[in-house]
């Protein structure tokens, strides 16, 4: 075939996952081409909360403070109140997304991002702005056909949806990130596990100015608990604010073995002035949809020099606050592979841990998404709907009855909120994620988890994990995090200050995708001493960090005078499928 290319990469879809990898690969000097078949971007503001590792990838990837301008700050997105209406007696709440008290220091210490409330449209266009800025062409009205694909590269088919004229382009790579009824996913023929639509949920966008309901208990996520909102899996409904306090979401199941309801507008109207408790006067209705709830995952990524990410590969509810940052994630992650088999600095069997890396995250995911729908049935019992009550003073007198019975049902109350963080305070579930791969050489003691590993962070320079985050002191007095001096598209060896021999042998192989970093040296000092605590290795020791901010190896200590430094840095190279 021929060796021509038009682009390095041709990436369909310019979702969270699309446009993140379009992004990385425009940073890291690579040519890439998008592809959506619609005019713009995403038209309805479904995915919003952006947990700390996807913003720690935006960090990386510097637009991480263009994404705090415009988002909904940390502070503001804690209170999730389960109640009446929006105006009524409040059951219960949860300081959600690390924000409450018992939680809140274990998210600072361990990531220097907090997280966000960003609805997609702005974070989509917020990706696309930067990665067309740094050279990534977009191609709208494009609707992606088909491929072939042969040894040297992939040749995709388009129509211009505009002069409804059909094109050919030819690239090394091709990735589908073309969501849940991916067509590049269908035409590879990848094996999906589980199943779809096991729910159904109406989805209705408004405006309106609430303000004057929630100014004394705000929240971004409001749970309405009485009889119109009991139907579906999660037996309430939700008011979600998109911009506080003037957009929201309005939200409630209903039954698929009925079929899809058609909601009228007077519906509409009735059940908002029941979820807000008052009759709202001045609203705008903009949307009404039908959602249904997945539960669905590929088990490979990859055929030959197509791949796929994003929703086309993990399809599950909004539960847990896990789709767009997943997406996110899984483009970063190929991302650099990508650019290093481009330009020649890694064999093409590193692309081959794309799949052995992130398939057992959206299995992970999709299972979690899940169930954290599932435990609202202990919600749903405390409210007795489904056992005999039929009016909301009903639910209200079952809770707050001041017997034994009552005290019981309080009890299960408690109980069934503890078990909610595992869906709005899983920071292990964020930040946790462990590869195995050809990418990583693994360690042969197993890793032990101290705490739940769910909702926990476990911060650990082992092989397969993310490099942790402490704060080091530059030479200008600035604090930088360890996730700043290492990542952005370059391999980062991490060793203290007698470490030396370390830092000759990377001097004397003087490649184009490595740097080392003595730490404790005068620009990056350890001031604080935490870095000599997490780094679990001796300071003579060394650690290498991929450009994804994974830990691709480590040695715990080199203090031997006849420890070989140049040549065993060469094998773990090789070994990671690196040229050297």
């Amino acid at each position: 075939m021929t060796q021509h290319y038009d682009t390095d990469v041709l990436i369909i879809g310019t979702g969270p996952a699309g446009s993140t990898l379009g992004l990385a690969l425009a940073n890291y000097g690579v040519k890439v081409q998008l592809f959506t078949q619609f005019s713009w971007l995403a038209n309805s503001p479904r995915a919003h909360i952006t947990n700390q590792r996807a913003m720690e990838v935006l960090r990386d990837l510097g637009i991480e403070d263009q994404v705090k301008q415009i988002a909904t700050p940390w502070d503001q997105m804690g209170e999730s109140l389960i109640t009446t209406s929006l105006v009524g007696e409040e059951i219960a709440r949860l300081s959600a997304w690390g924000t409450g008290d018992e939680r809140h220091g274990d998210y600072i210490q361990g990531s220097p991002c907090p997280l966000v409330d960003l609805i997609q449209p702005k974070m989509e266009a917020l990706l696309v702005k930067n990665a067309a800025e740094r050279g990534a062409i977009y191609n709208f009205n494009t609707e992606y056909l088909s491929h072939e694909q042969d040894e040297s590269g992939v040749t995709a088919t388009f129509l211009n949806r505009i002069t409804n004229t059909e094109f050919s382009l030819r690239a090394k790579y091709l990735v589908g990130m073309d969501g849940a009824k991916s067509r590049v996913l269908e035409q590879l023929n990848l094996p999906l596990e589980g199943i779809m639509a096991r729910a159904g949920t109406v989805y209705v966008t408004f405006k309106a100015d609430l303000s004057e309901y929630v100014k004394n208990r705000p929240a971004i996520l409001q749970w309405i608990v009485n009889p119109e909102a009991s139907f579906g899996d999660l037996g309430m409904g939700l008011l979600r604010a998109i911009t506080p306090w003037n957009e929201w979401i309005m939200g409630w199941g209903f039954d698929i073995s009925k079929g899809e309801p058609q909601v009228t507008e007077q519906q509409v109207r009735a059940r908002l002035n029941t979820f807000v408790g008052t009759e709202v006067e001045d609203v705008e209705i903009q949307k009404v949809s039908y959602w249904y709830v997945n539960q669905t995952w590929a088990t490979e990524y990859s055929k030959g020099r197509v791949f796929c990410g994003g929703d086309a590969v993990h399809r599950h509810p909004p539960s847990s606050g896990l789709g767009s940052n997943t997406c996110m994630q899984d483009a970063f992650n190929l991302g650099w592979k990508l650019a290093y088999a481009v330009k020649g600095w890694a064999d093409e069997s590193l692309l081959e841990s794309y799949t052995t890396e992130r398939a057992p995250v959206g299995k992970q995911i999709v299972a979690r998404a899940n169930q954290s729908r599932f435990d609202y049935k202990h919600l749903k019992e405390v409210f007795g709907f489904d056992q005999g009550v039929t009016t909301q003073q009903q639910m209200l007198d079952r809770i707050f009855a001041e017997d034994e019975h009552g005290a019981e049902i309080r009890q299960k109350l408690f109980k069934a909120l503890e078990i909610k963080h595992y869906e709005f305070n899983a920071q292990g579930v964020e930040l946790n994620q462990r590869y195995g791969s050809n990418a990583v050489i693994a360690e042969i003691e197993p890793e032990v988890f101290v705490k739940d590993e769910q909702l926990y962070l476990q911060a650990t320079t082992r092989p397969g994990a993310k490099i942790p985050h402490t704060w080091l002191i530059d030479a200008k007095g600035n604090k930088q995090s360890t996730l700043d001096i290492t990542g952005h598209g370059r391999f980062t060896l991490l060793t203290g200050l007698s470490g030396q021999g370390w830092k000759k042998a990377v001097d004397a192989l003087n490649l184009p995708y490595l740097d080392v970093i003595q730490i404790g040296c005068r620009d990056y000092r350890d001031v604080y001493g935490t870095w000599n605590k997490l780094s679990e290795i001796h300071e003579s020791g060394a650690i290498l960090v991929r450009p994804d901010g994974y830990v691709a190896w480590r040695y715990q200590d080199s203090t031997n005078n006849e420890f070989d430094y140049l040549n065993t840095l060469k094998a773990v190279l090789k070994q990671v499928q690196l040229t050297v």
